[in-house]
């Protein structure tokens, strides 16, 4: 009885087997024939029973579903990503076993699969359509791991897409990966003209243009690292998505490997403003401008925070030095205007504190004479602004309004008031 129940095992087996190869068979025909439907078809017949398969069977049940998933690049998305992952299970068992079969007909596949997922990413790039651009590079990536750079280049345009989360997840990879970007770049003089042209990683094709004479003077550099740029990038998502801490964790790690980076400075400096640490932003904001001395811009928002300290002449100073460098800057102009306007109004509240003594009366006319001077010169810092700026802005013109009609001025006012018009 026992021999019975053992034979009819093995009955079952064999049966199995037939079942598994009859499927395969079926999807391989179909897969000559680009019936890719069919031959999807047969490979999901087939699946249940792969378990149990031998490493041929199951090497051949891996190859011949890469191919049906892929369909010559006519597949989904997820298909195609699903036969990437099919190829290399084919790769890993057949090193498993020692015995290759389908491991030299999976790289000629993956040669082709990569030209046309590199292909297609660089003409949607072109085109502007860039999270298919991503998609691309991603793939390529997926498919040539040792080519960091197209991974790289699928981060870099999932930003340029503003897909944050997609961008967030590759450069987050690139980080872990450890990523440098740091390679050799190779150049040549075109000949013709004498211009240098880079050939950028391409050192193939740039000795063919040199040995074919339409290039000249060949030479190598090193590449700079884009670790900074990566962990900044992660960084600013982080700011753009409210994560705060990771942002400011992201940022403290970029620095520490680029601590020269102004941009990185400006970067934290923007995270401790937002988390409302004032005096570190401007603490920041220093430091980049011994970095960057002739950066407007740093000027400006130095005095931006200056003003709201109260610290008026420091404020001034920042943004007179910020219209020096810009002299078009005109929130600079009427930055340094408000600081005299803000300056005078404190005035007011020691002018309706006094009493009706002689005393008090004098002084509150002192004030008052304090604060009509200051206003005049917050006017004056607009008057001459316009000087060299005459085609201002409706924001300048309504502070002269403003500024006129408190000191009494209406026919100036008006004038300004016929601009805001205008």
């Amino acid at each position: 009885m026992k021999k019975q129940f053992i034979v009819a095992l093995a009955l079952l087996v064999s049966t199995f087997s037939f079942s598994q190869k009859d499927e395969l068979k079926d999807a391989e025909k179909a897969i000559k024939n680009n019936d890719f439907a069919d031959a999807k078809a047969a490979i999901q017949s087939a699946k249940p029973l792969i378990d149990s398969a031998d490493d041929k069977l199951k090497a051949k049940f891996y190859f011949l579903k890469g191919q049906a998933l892929y369909a010559n690049g006519a597949g989904s998305n997820k298909d195609v990503d699903d036969a990437i992952e099919s190829f290399n299970m084919v790769k890993d068992i057949e090193s498993k076993s020692g015995k290759e079969r389908y491991s030299s007909d999976v790289d000629e596949l993956k040669k082709e699969m990569l030209s046309n997922f590199i292909t297609k990413a660089n003409a949607a790039l072109k085109e502007k359509r860039y999270m298919v651009s991503s998609d691309g590079f991603e793939k390529a990536y997926r498919m040539s791991p040792q080519d960091t750079l197209y991974l790289y280049y699928a981060a870099s345009t999932a930003v340029t897409a503003q897909d944050f989360d997609e961008s967030l997840r590759l450069y987050e990879e690139l980080r872990n990966l450890g990523y440098t970007g740091i390679e050799k770049g190779y150049t040549a003089t075109v000949k013709a003209t004498g211009e240098t042209e880079d050939f950028d990683t391409n050192k193939s094709l740039r000795d063919v243009s040199v040995r074919a004479g339409t290039h000249i003077a060949p030479k190598e550099y090193t590449k700079e690292s884009k670790s900074a740029e990566i962990i900044k990038n992660i960084a600013l998502i982080y700011i753009n998505k409210g994560e705060d801490e990771k942002a400011t964790a992201a940022v403290k790690q970029a620095r520490a490997e680029n601590p020269d980076d102004v941009s990185l400075i400006i970067s934290e400096a923007n995270i401790e403003l937002k988390l409302g640490n004032n005096a570190k932003f401007k603490s920041l904001m220093e430091e980049a401008t011994l970095k960057d001395p002739d950066n407007p811009v740093l000027r400006y928002n130095i005095g931006v925070m200056t003003m709201k300290e109260g610290e008026y002449e420091a404020a001034r100073a920042s943004f007179k030095k910020a219209l020096e460098l810009d002299p078009t800057m005109q929130d600079a102009a009427l930055n340094i205007s408000t600081t005299y306007i803000e300056e005078g109004n404190n005035l007011v509240e020691e002018m309706n504190s006094l009493g009706t003594s002689t005393a008090d009366f004098n002084r509150y006319d002192e004030l008052k004479e304090q604060k009509v001077n200051l206003f005049k010169e917050g006017a004056n810092v607009l008057v001459q602004f316009l000087e060299s700026n005459p085609k201002g802005s409706n924001g300048i013109f309504q502070q002269l309004n403003n500024i006129y009609l408190a000191i009494g001025e209406v026919d100036k006012a008006n004038m300004y008031k016929a601009k805001i018009k205008e």
